[in-house]
């Protein structure tokens, strides 16, 4: 494979801001993607992307933030309730997509309050107990789902 295919087969799924892109052109290579072992991993509770994609070995899963499993409404208005059910969704999202959060390899945290970084931190340490991934861990001013405090997003392995 040519630096420039991998490169495309990596592009084909993006993460932005908790929603999955798919990249100008890949409907057409939908068929060699799956032949290549690409996959849509179901039970995103919105219809304009997939909770995870997963190509050969590595899932890109999708922005989670605090909604209760399976609903669109959050778990609470506070920050630690939140912040605990976004983590559960997104061990949810690994495990469905035949992962672990021992094999996550990158996570992208975005905090709509810094003073809750020293929570989030506490929280995330219980999900990752060792051998933490990379991350990246932001503050912004609001995020997409109404009255949600973070948002994660996550990389993981296969194998």
């Amino acid at each position: 494979m040519t630096g420039d295919e991998s490169r495309r087969n990596f592009m084909r799924a993006v993460t932005v801001g908790g929603t999955s892109a798919v990249l100008a052109g890949a409907a057409s290579a939908d068929a060699a993607d799956r032949k290549r072992g690409r996959r849509v991993i179901a039970g995103s509770p919105y219809p304009t992307f997939s909770r995870a994609v997963a190509l050969d070995n590595v899932v890109f899963v999708a922005g989670v933030v605090g909604q209760k499993s399976g609903t669109r409404e959050l778990a609470s208005t506070e920050f630690e309730p939140q912040c605990r059910q976004a983590m559960k969704n997104l061990k949810a999202s690994v495990e469905a997509a035949g992962s672990t959060m021992g094999k996550v390899l990158k996570c992208n945290c975005f905090l709509t309050d810094v003073t809750d970084f020293a929570m989030f931190n506490k929280i995330y340490a219980g999900f990752f107990p060792s051998d933490p991934p990379a991350r990246s861990t932001v503050v912004v001013k609001e995020l997409v789902v109404p009255d949600a405090k973070l948002e994660i997003d996550c990389v993981t392995c296969l194998r």
